[in-house]
């Protein structure tokens, strides 16, 4: 090493000019859900039981979402939902 490509101080290198950025050969993962779009006259329980084969496993739909649905019994046409899987 020449002393420009060192700090003032001399012991360590100088990398004041590199510049910040991301690079990764890693794949993106997969998102862990998949959405849906509720339809009138849907419950979890409803969606549950097409999705997970059980409509007891609503509450695995209702925990994905609650900064969506604040009361499971109310969901509305419309709304997209996050489903686990």
């Amino acid at each position: 090493m020449n002393a420009s490509s060192k700090s003032p101080g001399g012991d360590m290198p100088d990398f004041s000019d590199v510049e910040s950025g991301a690079s990764s050969t890693a794949k993106e993962a997969a998102p862990a859900y998949k959405l849906y779009t509720i339809k009138s006259g849907d419950s979890l329980s409803k969606i549950a039981k097409h999705e997970y084969g059980n409509a007891n496993d609503w509450r695995r739909i209702f925990e994905a979402n609650q900064d969506i649905i604040k009361n499971p019994d109310k969901i509305f046409p419309g709304q997209e939902i996050k489903i686990p899987l």
